[in-house]
């Protein structure tokens, strides 16, 4: 995979079953046709699948991201990661710790969310290939998101780490996500501005 950490997450696709109408992979086969450039399979929360349910799912999603040359990532879930051979591992401030992950998985590009200053601060950031930034506006999607941090929050961490790849996180959807690349981000991360769209190639070209 030759395209540079700040190039994938310039449309960054995040999903699981739980936030799907119909078939996920149905879904992840239109959107990346149309222009994701990286996806995420992130199935947690109510009525999300477990055991072998999520593997299978898994495999199929990880299978169109390789048919596309999508890089494919796992939300937290490190046990999984080895089962269905990821490009790389997102966690938050809860999940298992980054210098853990960089141990067991150098080679794997890992992404981590920080939402203020401490975070940052108490984060080995230098031990991440990017940060997940946010989240930026009120977001309904995620049922422990946290409270909407702004656009400033971008424009505090760009300016503080020039060459850190960024993308935001929370929220964004075709209306405010220029607003998001303005302020300084790499790229934005949805996952309801494609699984709940009514056109999901017109959602993907105004990302």
């Amino acid at each position: 995979m030759n395209t540079s950490v700040n190039q994938l997450l310039r449309k960054y696709f995040i999903m699981g079953s739980q936030n799907c109408n119909c078939d996920p992979a149905k879904i992840l086969e239109e959107a990346a046709l149309i222009g994701i450039t990286a996806f995420q399979f992130r199935e947690k929360g109510e009525h999300s699948l477990s055991g072998n349910e999520k593997i299978k799912l898994g495999l199929k999603l990880r299978d169109i991201c390789r048919k596309h040359h999508i890089p494919f990532f796992i939300n937290d879930d490190v046990e999984l990661a080895e089962t269905l051979d990821v490009d790389g591992i997102h966690v938050g401030q809860e999940d298992q710790p980054v210098e853990q992950l960089r141990r067991d998985f150098p080679d794997k590009i890992i992404g981590l969310s920080v939402s203020n200053t401490n975070e940052v601060e108490e984060s080995p950031i230098h031990l991440v290939d990017y940060v997940g930034a946010g989240p930026i506006f009120p977001t309904s999607t995620k049922e422990d998101a946290k409270e909407a941090v702004g656009l400033e929050w971008i424009q505090t961490l760009r300016s503080r780490y020039p060459k850190l790849p960024i993308v935001g996180i929370g929220g964004i959807n075709t209306e405010n996500a220029a607003s998001v690349l303005e302020a300084g981000a790499d790229g934005v991360s949805v996952i309801s501005a494609i699984t709940r769209a009514q056109n999901i190639s017109d959602s993907i070209i105004k990302l």
